[in-house]
């Protein structure tokens, strides 16, 4: 009998069933729920995906290798950039040997081979999941002795007047807008506005509003009744139902589509709302905090935002600076993901090298904390820093080759009294662009000129021309 590993988890564990086949989708859900599971479906790799990026977070994802469009492989290889952490069990037909072995390199956890007995399924779901539990508890452990990023984002006087204003509001229930460059560290802060507030012992519910097409995040947000559309096996409860009592954060909320902008005003005010398919409208306590990375002043200017929303969001705003306004952050958050990442990967910590130290002080990080904390994982990981030492200096030299190229236009504007024609300044600005753009994907690409084009959007003979144009040799 098929029963999930008792444990101190407090919640049913989730499965994530994606198989393009409905009658074997439908099964393993009955069966799975029955058996003590929270299951989810997902009838190919784009719905997997979509799931995923939106927060589904399963426990463990079992995966069809054969569907139309992207196939099991390639959805594997996805979700590994999303996820590298979730267990992905495989099912596999006889025969296809070599598949299973590529997505046992690519991380998948097990396979199991069509037909296969419950007793099989058992013993997988069992394998993984404890196994999982097993890198949580280590990472657990780890985190005793590490002091977590979240709480390191705070050595900058920019970064605690923003935890001061949180602390301020925290005893209220007013929405919260973050805005800010992609990877400055807006969940952290909205999970700080949560941890500040009445609300601390209640579910903080992550969305991510630009992972999911219109119609998905709609049912993400309020959830839908069995036959409610093709595909509705069963009853959903939306992700506002499951922040009852907590704080739901709309991350990415400038992505939202006009209809469902709408929808959530109207929860906002009356603090209702239907599922998909009901008539039924459910009343829930819940927090909002959203945050975005676009300007949505000038989205209200252009009519793709609501004015009356963004009002209503707009109570408290807070700005996040980019990591390049907040460099004393620097040193704490280096040591910080080192450690953890070490311990995660059982490797030793390294020592950085005084220049790499150096390159990282200059370096004006368009990623932000999440490129360094991406940067740093691959030091760990790879046990050698030359890689990003290489990436932070061609960058460096880009941004000052760059800079001097634009300083020189506006000296020969400035000593011609202005001779130069607009138009041609425009056609200068717009190659120095070009050329920096195709020196970032040549450099990116290893200086493989047929993926760079195609990358680029451009035929392989175009790429060759302009490369000769800008005068771009291999480094």
């Amino acid at each position: 009998m098929i029963a999930p590993r008792k444990n101190a988890r407090t919640t049913r564990p989730r499965v994530l069933v994606v198989d393009d086949a409905e009658g074997i989708r439908t099964y393993l859900a009955n069966l799975l729920e029955l058996k003590g599971y929270d299951v989810d479906t997902a009838e190919d790799g784009r719905r997997a995906l979509a799931l995923l990026e939106g927060g589904a977070g399963p426990d463990v994802v079992i995966l069809d290798v054969m569907m139309p469009g992207i196939d099991g492989v390639e959805t594997l290889r996805r979700i590994r950039e999303l996820d590298e952490d979730v267990p992905v069990v495989m099912l596999s037909v006889v025969g296809k040997a070599s598949t299973i072995v590529e997505a046992m390199q690519i991380g998948a956890a097990d396979y199991l081979n069509k037909p296969f007995e419950e007793a099989e399924l058992e013993a997988t779901l069992a394998k993984v999941l404890e196994k999982k539990e097993l890198c949580e508890e280590r990472d657990r452990l780890a985190s005793d002795l590490i002091p977590s990023a979240s709480s390191v984002v705070w050595a900058s006087d920019a970064m605690r007047r923003v935890r001061d204003l949180l602390a301020q509001v925290g005893d209220t229930d007013v929405t919260v807008l973050i805005q800010g460059e992609s990877g400055v560290g807006k969940e952290v802060v909205a999970r700080t506005a949560h941890e500040l507030s009445p609300r601390r012992p209640g579910p903080f519910v992550k969305v991510n509003c630009a992972a999911l097409p219109a119609d998905l995040l709609e049912s993400e947000l309020f959830g839908y009744e069995k036959g409610a559309f093709t595909g509705a096996t069963g009853r959903k409860y939306g992700k506002f139902e499951l922040a009852n009592k907590g704080t739901i954060f709309l991350d990415e909320i400038g992505e939202m589509s006009p209809i469902l902008q709408a929808k959530l005003l109207q929860v906002l005010q009356d603090h209702e709302f239907s599922r998909l398919g009901s008539n039924r409208e459910i009343r829930v306590d819940v927090r909002v905090i959203c945050a975005t990375n676009r300007r949505l002043v000038d989205m209200v200017e252009e009519g793709a935002f609501r004015e009356d929303l963004y009002f209503r969001l707009n109570v408290v705003n807070v700005q996040i600076p980019p990591l390049r306004e907040r460099r004393e952050e620097l040193p704490a958050l280096v040591t910080t993901f080192l450690e953890r990442f070490a311990a995660r990967y059982d490797k030793p910590v390294p020592a950085l090298s005084p220049r790499l130290l150096e390159a990282l002080e200059r370096y004006s990080f368009p990623g932000n904390v999440r490129e360094l904390e991406n940067m740093m994982k691959r030091v760990v990981v790879l046990e050698s820093e030359e890689a990003i030492l290489s990436e932070i200096l061609h960058q460096d030299r880009s941004e000052r080759r760059s800079g001097d190229a634009m300083r020189a236009l506006l000296e020969e504007i400035e000593e011609t009294a202005g001779d130069v024609p607009l138009r041609e300044v425009g056609r200068r600005a717009a190659q120095e662009a070009e050329r920096e753009a195709i020196e970032q994907v040549l450099h990116h690409t290893n200086w493989n000129r047929k993926q760079a084009a195609r990358l680029l959007g451009v035929s392989y003979k175009t790429l060759l021309h302009k490369i000769r144009d800008c005068g771009l040799e291999p480094f």
